[in-house]
């Protein structure tokens, strides 16, 4: 599965927002209106929906395309381009009627046509957003405002997922007279890439103005847009890289939005114009561990990793770390998702870690390879986590010898010889369960199974997390599917191949004259509802 640890998935979400003026160039803008600005580390691979997959893409496909539905801030679904929808009893068929104003900046109706275009093309480029699609067996429409879709599988969590910016819809007509394709042809044969890095084709309340690469990407107000126009006039990504830099361009005024503050930056806001503040997220990060590595020195057996599990102080970790700025998590289902929450995190025993280690033979100790990302992943330092666990492990008899590497470096050596021990994250695709189960169940074939070793040793598969996945997709009632999720994320936490370590908060800072700002499971941060 791809998206796991795609590099452009890594970003961390932060806000800051300043209160002097802006700089920079605002074309469209009378003087009474102004520009927001935003500093981030951009990670930008496309601007083709179908194919862009990014934090940053995340952003553009929800404010440039839209969706047949989105969700509110508490993840509620509301309408979007649809104003109603319908499922069947077995939820394989998924009714949408489009609103009838819906139009895209072009001025034409956004019609059923478009989004059985858009949805096939998802599917048929077969980029990293692909598996969002990949259910889809038909999508019938009876007429310009009906979208009929039919999955070949039960899914109650469809709904959300069509929420996710790699569903925006597409001008199918514009994009098809650029070199667009949707048949099964368009993974070779799409020719329209280029084109939309200088266009766009939506509905969204904001179009494509200018993108240099590594530079800037200029979003303008949709003059045509169907529903309330957005406050802002225009919005500026600016690529800064470094967490101070950010900092300094809105003490300075130069940035209304920093997107990478972490908590350790944060702290150089204190007194200034900008007000900080930390909320919880949806990202976490994860140490993982390797039965089957060919590094390993003694087999990591479930008491061996129940061992590891209590010995690493989690407490200790997020206050040296993050500052306190983070929640333990005990599974890796984020917390506020369905199944994530009521887990029992486990609790810092070093002198019970050393008697199930004696009676596991490992009285003596062992040495444990440790490779992991050198990187600085939603404010935390994989270097310093790592080295604090080396601390705590050590105290249990475990050396670990610590390897960062640049991330290529990493994804070879996971997927090639195993890790024994490593770090990794995960930010979520759209507000569900499923795609954690997909990932961390160990399921036979998923990408966890084979990383810790279960294409060799069968013991290391569980076929229960795909099993209570599937009944939570078929579940007749959220509070059913809900239960199954719970079920899921036990046994996971059970198996102890994926050990969660913190889900680290958002910073967000803002001035009492910004409104609208909120983080978003969906959307990232939904630039329409921002007014300055």
């Amino acid at each position: 599965m791809t998206r796991l640890l795609s590099t452009s998935r890594i970003a961390f979400f932060s806000i800051a927002l300043a209160s002097t003026a802006l700089a920079g160039p605002v074309s469209t803008a009378s003087a009474a209106e102004r520009a927001l600005v935003i500093a981030r580390d951009m990670d930008v691979n496309s601007l083709d929906p179908a194919r862009a997959w990014c934090d940053t893409c995340q952003i553009y496909n929800t404010s440039v395309y839209e969706q047949l539905v989105t969700l509110d801030k508490d993840n509620k679904l509301q309408p979007l381009l649809a104003t109603s929808w319908e499922t069947n009893k077995d939820q394989t068929q998924f009714t949408f009627q489009l609103d009838p104003s819906a139009k895209f900046s072009d001025g034409s109706p956004v019609e059923a046509k478009d989004v059985k275009w858009s949805f096939e093309r998802l599917k048929n480029i077969k980029g990293n957003g692909a598996f969002l699609a990949e259910p889809i067996s038909s999508i019938d429409t009876p007429d310009a405002h009906t979208v009929i879709v039919k999955l070949s599988v039960s899914n109650s969590e469809f709904l959300n997922q069509a929420a996710a910016g790699f569903l925006g819809v597409i001008n199918s007509d514009v994009a098809i007279a650029n070199g667009a394709l949707a048949d099964a042809t368009a993974a070779d044969k799409d020719k329209s890439e280029n084109w939309f890095l200088t266009n766009s084709a939506g509905s969204g309340p904001f179009v494509l103005a200018s993108y240099e690469p590594n530079a800037e990407l200029r979003l303008k107000r949709n003059d045509s847009y169907w529903r309330k126009a957005p406050a802002v006039p225009e919005v500026v990504f600016r690529q800064v890289k470094d967490a101070v830099a950010q900092a300094q361009m809105l003490q300075s005024g130069s940035a209304d939005i920093a997107m990478q503050i972490d908590p350790e930056t944060a702290k150089t806001l204190e007194g200034s114009n900008v007000t900080v503040e930390k909320v919880p997220s949806y990202n976490f990060v994860y140490i993982a561990l390797s039965p089957g590595a060919k590094a390993n020195t003694v087999k990591l057996t479930p008491e061996v990793r129940e061992a590891i599990s209590i010995a690493i102080d989690r407490t200790s970790l997020i206050d040296f770390v993050l500052g306190g700025a983070g929640r333990p998590i005990a599974t890796p289902i984020p917390l506020g998702f369905p199944g994530g929450d009521g887990h029992e995190i486990p609790v810092y025993n070093p002198d019970r870690a050393k008697e199930i280690l004696a009676k596991a033979g490992a009285a003596d100790g062992f040495t444990l390879k440790s490779i992991y990302p050198d990187m600085n992943v939603y404010g935390v330092d994989f270097s310093l986590m790592m080295q604090k666990i080396q601390q705590n492990l050590s105290k249990v008899g475990i050396k670990v010898e610590l390897s960062p590497v640049p991330f290529a470096n990493w994804r070879e050596a996971a997927n090639g010889d195993h890790i024994p021990l490593t770090a990794v994250f995960f930010a979520p695709d759209f507000f569900g369960t499923s795609q954690y189960v997909d990932v961390f169940g160990l399921s036979e074939g998923s990408v966890w199974a084979k990383r810790a070793g279960g294409v060799t040793d069968p013991s290391i598969i569980n076929a229960k997390t795909g099993e209570l996945a599937k009944k939570a997709l078929s579940a007749p009632t959220a509070e059913d599917a809900n239960k199954l999720w719970f079920q899921a994320g036990d046994l996971m936490a059970k198996d102890r191949i994926i050990v969660p370590m913190v889900s680290p908060d958002l910073i967000l800072a803002h001035s009492p004259t910004i409104k609208g700002v909120r983080y978003s499971a969906c959307c990232n941060l939904p630039l329409a509802e921002i007014s300055n």
